[in-house]
């Protein structure tokens, strides 16, 4: 089976008033396409700079990125409309990407109508609400109205009306708190068993990476350092990034 996603030797270059600094710095990384992925890895590591490499919204300097066996290569508009349609996406302070205009059920259904998907959108809308737990009443709310649990709700909302293949989420748990972390977590974790989504998690939270029941890559100074089952990876790391990882949480007061 063809891994879902493949990075092979990206470099993903910024350019500073000091100069250049590599935010990719050669990254080989692996999907497979039947195992969730943890992302993790320090402030700074190159996380989201590789989900936008991944998600064609940057472009490498080098190295080359496929996605469902086919190049991720960014060009006029619409031609990564295929890429659109088979990932979504969740990024970080899911809740504050809402535009507090309009309402619940105009923004779960933008992405039904910039990506022209047939059907009823208002019946997968009142579906799509009631998967990730919430009342499809709420569609005629606005945002604003709205709890910060229930914001993120919206927002994996948005990203799973089109049906997806692929959910990436950026930190999406980060600002939850201990209760809401566990519920979004199964929430995810459910989803995926029911609809046959695989989840690629970006996450510093090395106890969700084990949660999640897939592998784990860690990302340092812009590399993929590290990646294999969970289990084995944050049990025995075989690379200093990771003991420092594992190390943190082990030095955290109860």
């Amino acid at each position: 089976m063809s891994p879902t996603a493949e990075l092979a030797g990206v470099v993903l270059q910024h350019r500073t008033r000091r100069g250049v600094v590599r935010a990719l710095d050669g990254v080989d990384l692996t999907l497979p396409a039947d195992r969730h992925l943890a992302l993790v890895g320090s402030s700074g590591a190159g996380k989201s700079s590789l989900l936008r490499v991944l998600l064609g919204l940057d472009t490498p300097d080098a190295g080359t990125v496929r996605a469902f066996d086919r190049p991720v290569v960014p060009g006029p508009a619409g031609a990564l409309r295929w890429l659109r349609a088979a990932v979504g996406v969740v990024l970080q302070d899911a809740g504050g990407s809402l535009d507090p205009r309009w309402t619940v059920g105009r923004v779960v259904a933008e992405p039904l109508r910039l990506l022209a998907v047939p059907g009823d959108h208002p019946a997968r809308v009142a579906d799509v609400l009631a998967a990730v737990g919430l009342d499809p009443a709420v569609a005629g709310s606005r945002p604003g109205s709205l709890s910060g649990g229930q914001r993120s709700r919206v927002a994996l909302a948005r990203a799973l009306a089109a049906r997806p293949r692929l959910l990436v989420a950026d930190e999406v748990l980060s600002g939850a708190d201990v209760v809401l972390r566990r519920q979004l977590l199964d929430l995810l974790l459910g989803l995926a068993a029911d609809e046959g989504l695989q989840l690629l998690l970006v996450t510093h939270d090395l106890a969700v990476a084990a949660a999640l029941g897939g592998d784990v890559a860690v990302l340092d100074a812009g590399r993929v350092v590290e990646q294999g089952p969970a289990a084995a990876v944050l049990l025995s790391p075989a690379h200093p990034a990771t003991a420092g990882l594992v190390d943190a949480v082990l030095r955290l007061p109860a």
